[in-house]
C-alpha cells in the first residue's frame, strides 16, 4: 500500500500515478492531497484505492466501488496519546462502511520497538495504546469486524506475534491465566463457551463432563470472585459439581464455588472479545 500525492509524481518523475504504482509493485493506492474528485474517480476505476473514513467522504469511494473496483477504508493511526479514535465513533463509521460493502483496515500498537518520535504506540483506537497487541487485535477482529489489521509500530514481540497468528490459524482464543497448582492440568485444553452463557459468566461446555462422571469436589478457596476469575462448582452444587466458569463480572463469595485461577491482569480485556460458542484455550506465559 502506497501513500501517494501529486508530489510523488514530481519526485519520481512520473506522469501517471497508475504506472508509478505498477512499476513500484504497489497493490493499493492511498491518495493524499492534490488529487481532484474527478482524478480520484478515474484512478479508482483502474486501480484499488483506500481512503481515511474518519476524515474523508465515503460517497466517492462508493461511486468507485459501483464500477467494480476494490476500495478499502484505511483508518489512521495516532502517535500522540489521547488523540486516538473513540470506540463508539469507530463502530458507527465501520457499520456504515459495511453497509456500503467497503472493507475496513485499522492499526494496533507494537510492544517491542515503538516508532518515533513519541514512542507511545500507533493505534487507531485510543483504548489500545497501552494493552498487549494480541488483545487489541482480538478487539478489532471480534468486536468491530475489521477486515485487515496492521501493526502501526516498528515491531511486536515474538510472543504477541505468535498469539495473533495462532488465533488466525486455529480460530481458538488463547487466554493467559494462572491456576492454583492442583488445576494445572487445565492448561492447553480447548473448551467451548456454551451458547446459552449469560452476559455475566462464560460457562465451559466440556466441563459438564465432570458432573456426568460424578466427580465430587470438596470446597476449596471459596473466596470473593473478581472479574476474570476462573471458578469450579463443588459438591454444594450437587450434579453441577465440576462445571467451570470464567467471570465477566465480579460476584460475592459462595461456599459452593471454588476459585481455581484467574486471567493475567494485562489480558483481562480478552473477556470482552470472547463470544458464546467461541473456542478458548488456557495457556501459561
Amino acid at each position: 500500500m502506497g501513500d501517494v500525492s501529486v508530489k510523488t509524481l514530481e519526485f519520481f518523475q512520473y506522469d501517471s500515478i497508475i504506472r508509478f504504482a505498477q512499476d513500484m509493485g504497489i497493490d493499493i493506492l492511498r491518495l493524499d492531497y492534490g488529487f481532484s474528485e474527478d482524478e480520484i474517480l478515474k484512478i479508482g476505476e483502474e486501480y484499488p484505492i483506500s481512503f481515511n473514513p474518519s476524515t474523508e467522504d465515503e460517497i466517492i469511494a462508493k461511486e468507485i466501488l459501483d464500477t467494480g473496483s476494490d476500495v478499502f477504508a484505511l483508518h489512521n493511526f495516532y502517535p500522540r496519546p489521547e488523540t486516538g479514535l473513540d470506540p463508539e465513533d469507530f463502530s458507527i463509521i465501520n457499520n456504515k462502511l459495511k453497509d456500503l460493502k467497503i472493507k475496513t483496515l485499522a492499526f494496533i500498537p507494537g510492544d517491542e520497538i515503538k516508532r518515533t518520535p513519541i514512542y507511545e504506540g500507533l493505534p487507531t483506537l485510543e483504548k489500545h495504546r497501552y494493552i498487549p497487541p494480541y488483545v487489541a487485535y482480538l478487539d478489532l477482529a471480534k468486536n468491530f469486524g475489521v477486515d485487515g489489521i496492521f501493526v502501526g509500530d516498528v515491531k511486536i514481540s515474538e510472543l504477541q506475534g505468535k498469539l495473533i497468528t495462532d488465533y488466525i490459524r486455529e480460530n481458538i482464543i488463547n487466554i493467559p491465566v494462572e491456576f492454583s497448582p492442583d488445576y494445572n492440568y487445565l492448561y492447553n485444553q480447548v473448551f467451548t463457551i456454551r451458547a446459552d452463557s449469560p452476559k455475566s459468566i462464560m460457562r465451559l461446555q466440556e466441563s459438564r463432563e465432570y458432573s456426568r462422571i460424578g466427580k465430587q469436589l470438596e470446597p476449596f478457596n471459596c473466596i470473593s470472585r473478581e472479574k476474570g476469575t476462573i471458578t469450579m462448582d463443588n459438591i454444594g452444587y450437587k450434579r453441577y459439581s465440576g462445571e467451570i466458569q470464567i467471570l465477566r463480572q465480579g460476584f460475592p463469595q459462595d461456599d459452593r464455588v471454588n476459585v481455581i485461577g484467574k486471567l493475567k491482569n494485562e489480558y483481562l480485556d480478552i473477556i470482552n472479545c470472547i463470544k458464546n460458542r467461541d473456542k478458548i484455550r488456557f495457556i501459561s506465559i
